[in-house]
C-alpha cells in the first residue's frame, strides 16, 4: 500500500469554498469509480482556511501518470475537473498546469521506533 499527501489552495472566497464543499458531500459515480479503478482504496480531503490536504492510499500498482492518461479519455472526470478549477488556484511556487502538488516525507515516528 502507499500512502500520498497533495496539497492545492481554494480561491478564497467564503462562498466559493462553501460552494466546492457541497460538491464534495455526494460527489459524482463516476467520480469515485475512476478513482477506484486507478487503485485508489481511500481518498480524504481536509481543509484549513482557503488550503486543502488530500490524503491517498492507493495499491502497490497505482500510478498518477496512468491515471491522468486514463483521465484524459474520460469526459465525465474531465467535466468535473473543469468545474472544480473554478473554486481552486495554484499553489505558490507550483509547476505550471499543476494543480495537485505531491508532498515530499520528511519525518515519520513509526520509522523511529
Amino acid at each position: 500500500m502507499k500512502k500520498y499527501i497533495l496539497l492545492l489552495d481554494l480561491k478564497d472566497d467564503p462562498e466559493l469554498i462553501e460552494s466546492y464543499e457541497e460538491h464534495h458531500k455526494q460527489i459524482p459515480e463516476a467520480i469515485t469509480k475512476s478513482i477506484l479503478e486507478a487503485g485508489i482504496v481511500e481518498m480524504n480531503l481536509f481543509r484549513y482556511h482557503d488550503r486543502l490536504v488530500m490524503e491517498i492510499l492507493a495499491l502497490d500498482h497505482f500510478s498518477f501518470e496512468k491515471k491522468n492518461q486514463i483521465d484524459q479519455n474520460n469526459l465525465e472526470v474531465q467535466n468535473w475537473e473543469s468545474l472544480m478549477s473554478k473554486y481552486q488556484k495554484n499553489l505558490p511556487n507550483a509547476p505550471q498546469g499543476v494543480k495537485w502538488v505531491l508532498t515530499e516525507q520528511i519525518f515519520s515516528l513509526s520509522s523511529k521506533k
